[in-house]
């Protein structure tokens, strides 16, 4: 088994990727955007974080998140996520991809990848650097031609903010 190393800094800035399982383009219905919605307050509720920037695309997400000082936990926010996630997606009868039989003995479901990308953001210029890559991820993927067009994105805030352009 690969043995991961991640970064953990307390009160941090960090940047993530997280993807659904096999791509599924679940995250593309206002129901599982309201329900993530929902699992990031709750989660906000039992471990305080700051969602500085968040983008959601059909099947995968881009988030900056800090953490507040002395604590560099951002595994159990994810954990609680998406499981919070999974469970109420599930109970709605959301779909989910089908999943090995060695996946199930482990308790796994088929809405999350198991693991995300995590980046800490090491300063003002990599932060700016990962705020545009997240803003820009849905032009990317060729779902809209401006960043402005695409609804799901906190590109909106920054543009009232003065950070970005219209």
């Amino acid at each position: 088994m690969a043995n991961y190393r991640r970064c953990y800094i307390p009160g941090g800035s960090y940047f993530f990727t997280v993807v659904t399982e096999r791509r599924a383009p679940i995250l593309a219905n206002d129901a599982a955007r309201d329900l993530l919605r929902s699992a990031i307050r709750a989660c906000q509720q039992q471990w305080p974080f700051t969602v500085d920037a968040l983008v959601v695309l059909p099947d995968h997400l881009h988030a900056i998140l800090a953490l507040p000082p002395g604590d560099a936990d951002y595994s159990i926010r994810w954990g609680f996520i998406k499981k919070y996630f999974t469970q109420h997606w599930l109970a709605a009868n959301g779909p989910e991809q089908s999943i090995s039989s060695s996946k199930q003995q482990q308790r796994r479901r088929g809405v999350w990848q198991r693991r995300f990308w995590e980046h800490a953001l090491r300063d003002e210029r990599d932060y700016a650097k990962h705020l545009d890559y997240l803003h820009y991820n849905p032009v990317k993927h060729g779902l809209v031609t401006s960043a402005a067009d695409w609804p799901y994105s906190s590109f909106h805030r920054f543009v009232n903010e003065g950070v970005y352009p219209a």
